[in-house]
This record gives C-alpha cells, structure tokens and sequence, in this order.
C-alpha cells in the first residue's frame, strides 16, 4: 500500500510539473472552418472590423478556434471552444491601460519572481463566467468596459536562472497572479511528440 500511494504521489507531481507548459499552434483556417454557432454569436458585432481572419488552436491540453480582428482601432481575439461555445474576449492593450494599483502589483510580481524581465504583450481578457451569459460578456469587452472580473494576459521573456523563457502570466484585474506557463516562442517550428 506504501508503494502504491508513492506511485500515486509520484505520478501527481509529474502531471502537475507538466500542465505548466504551453504548447500551443495556430493555424489560419477558412470561414468555412469555424464552428458555424461561434460565427453566429459573433455575427452582430463584425460590422466594420477590418483584417477579420479565422484560426484553429491546438494546445497541449484542448483544441479550440479563435477569430481574430481590428476593430475601432483596437485588436481582438475571440475564442471558443470546439462547439462554438465563448471561452474569452482578449483586447491587445499598453501598460498604460491597465489601472495603476494593478500595474504595480503585476510589476512588483514579475520583479520577486524574475531576474530580467520584458514584457512583450499584454493582453486584456473578459472571460465567460457562470454569472455572465455570452452576450453580456461580447457587450463588455466590445465596449472595453472595467470590469472587476477582467484579467491581464501577459507573454514575458523572463530570466530565472541562465537563460530566457518565455512565459504566459494571468493575472485578476487586482494585479494578483492567476495562471503561470512556460510558453514556446511564436515561431518554433519543431514537431512535438
């Protein structure tokens, strides 16, 4: 029975060490290609978007479609799931458009945590809640509105040790940590087994 609940133990720790990496694709996709009740709850809010492109995402732990637009001189990022059903609503923002209590913690984070530090993108994120329906949820993030449920997606190149790794950091919109992941430069082109 020791043994047992050692291997247990064992095989726990290995799954969690592992769920903190990101290995995730993109590939463009056509129209034709997105769930057609994901392009439905969007339909109403493409009017005037400009460079409206379709991806599919595969991830080490989900596979999932994302459409992807400039809209009101803002760029979004919509994602759902494999049915067509709203996961999040990301904004690509500044440092600047983040409030700056939730910015100093975000930095004073990243400072305790890392030896050098860059930011490379920030990304503001409404997510679907189980109080919030899908439309409620498009109506916030198109109208950029503060929410007090929002989060900060950021992609940092960070130094813990030798060298640099990137990683994907979510935050709550009070600048406390939610989510860390190592994270695969944009352009690996490796297979991964």
């Amino acid at each position: 029975m020791k043994k047992f609940s050692s291997f247990l133990l064992l095989v726990f720790l290995i799954n969690t060490g592992m769920a903190q990496d990101k290995y995730e694709r993109e590939y463009r996709i056509r129209k034709s290609q997105f769930p057609e009740q994901a392009f439905t709850f969007l339909d109403t809010y493409l009017k005037d978007v400009k460079r409206l492109r379709f991806y599919k995402e595969l991830d080490s732990a989900k596979t999932s479609y994302e459409a992807k637009f400039k809209k009101d001189r803002l760029f979004y990022s919509v994602e759902f799931d494999e049915e067509g059903l709203l996961e999040d609503v990301e904004i690509l923002i500044t440092e600047v458009d983040i409030p700056n209590s939730s910015f100093q913690a975000i930095q004073e984070y990243l400072k305790s945590n890392f030896k050098k530090f860059r930011i490379r993108k920030i990304q503001q994120q409404y997510t679907l809640t189980a109080f919030q329906n899908v439309e409620n949820t498009l109506h916030k993030a198109f109208q950029n509105l503060i929410d007090p449920k929002i989060n900060y997606e950021l992609i940092v190149a960070g130094k813990k040790d030798r060298d640099f790794q990137d990683y994907e950091i979510l935050f709550d919109s009070e600048g406390k940590l939610i989510r860390l992941r190592k994270s695969l430069p944009a352009n690996y082109d490796h297979v991964l087994y």
